[in-house]
């Protein structure tokens, strides 16, 4: 069989041709970005239900930052309505054509693949933070220096094209539906959006020993040393405890938000590229291939030691790194 021929059975098999027919004749529209299209009126709810409390405190929150922040999720959620069926999805239809097991939905599966979904979400939220050519499009979650639920949305438009999705192929090949993986990923994204937020203090120490929430992803925004490059899970905080990447948050140690070397730009595709500009600028320095090849993969703010230069802006990590992320 074919890859059209797979993409074609997986399509009409997961219900997505029927959607499709529904929604619009031209919109890659799927179960996930319907998942974010209809969470986003109610996204917008909870900010202004936020706003009206710290409106006045402009270290939480600045009127047109967050009407920027809207923008440029407005900008991701459209490269993924436009690209990803054209772009990912052939992917997974691959590797579930491809598949070890064939795995049926049920309580149990759905379960499992809700933690391994999130599995796979710290996996990739870790590499954003450590691998520079990931970083280069997740800087632009981290760049602002207030944490309020628009935040959350503060997004960039070339995720689709960056390639974070490869992380939950495996899933797919292991025998999972690509919508549910789908699905389990959207939901995962509207649950990080609810922590992005000054307002909540630290829950129940049950719940934050297992969960993710406001506390955890407060240190995980954070630009302090203590704090940088920890609490890269999504749902679940469990996966940072086992890896040891996590951190609590400490009442002797504000969260400083935002990244270590920051661009201030009201222009979004500043917002959505300069990282990229940097780092192409690295390589075209002068020096063998292998050396400048190595500022797609190492970390943020690794440079070469013959070429050292002062650190581009946003190079580093602070707020090294999500959901939304």
């Amino acid at each position: 069989m074919q890859l059209m021929d797979m993409f074609q059975a997986v399509w009409n098999d997961s219900g997505l041709a029927s959607l499709w027919q529904q929604v619009s004749p031209w919109l890659a529209l799927d179960e996930r970005q319907l998942i974010f299209v209809i969470a986003t009126p109610f996204f917008i709810g909870v900010f202004l239900w936020e706003y009206l409390k710290i409106r006045h405190d402009p270290v939480r929150v600045d009127t047109r930052e967050s009407v920027r922040n809207f923008m440029l999720g407005a900008g991701y959620q459209t490269t993924e309505l436009l690209f990803a069926g054209l772009i990912s999805f052939p992917v997974f239809a691959l590797a579930y054509h491809h598949r070890v097991l064939d795995i049926p939905l049920n309580g149990a599966t759905a379960v499992l693949l809700w933690v391994l979904t999130d599995f796979c979400f710290y996996w990739y939220h870790r590499t954003s933070h450590r691998v520079r050519w990931f970083w280069a499009a997740h800087v632009t979650h981290h760049s602002s220096e207030r944490m309020n639920f628009s935040t959350a949305m503060r997004q960039n438009a070339t995720n689709i094209f960056n390639g974070g999705w490869l992380f939950y192929v495996p899933l797919a090949l292991i025998g999972f539906n690509p919508v549910w993986i789908g699905v389990c990923y959207a939901l995962s994204l509207v649950y990080q959006f609810f922590i992005h937020t000054t307002l909540v203090g630290k829950l129940h120490p049950a719940i934050e020993f297992v969960f993710n929430t406001p506390s955890h992803h407060r240190v995980h925004h954070g630009r302090n040393p203590d704090y940088i490059d920890t609490n890269y899970g999504g749902v679940f905080i469990v996966f940072d405890r086992l890896f040891g990447t996590f951190t609590a948050e400490r009442d002797d140690l504000p969260v400083e938000y935002g990244i270590t070397r920051p661009v201030y730009s009201n222009n979004l595709l500043v917002n959505w590229c300069h990282e990229y500009v940097d780092m192409f600028r690295d390589m075209a320095r002068r020096g063998p291939l292998g050396q400048r090849l190595k500022h797609l993969w190492k970390p943020p703010e690794w440079q070469r030691e013959a070429t050292a230069q002062p650190a581009s802006p946003a190079r580093q990590p602070g707020g090294s790194d999500a959901g939304t992320g």
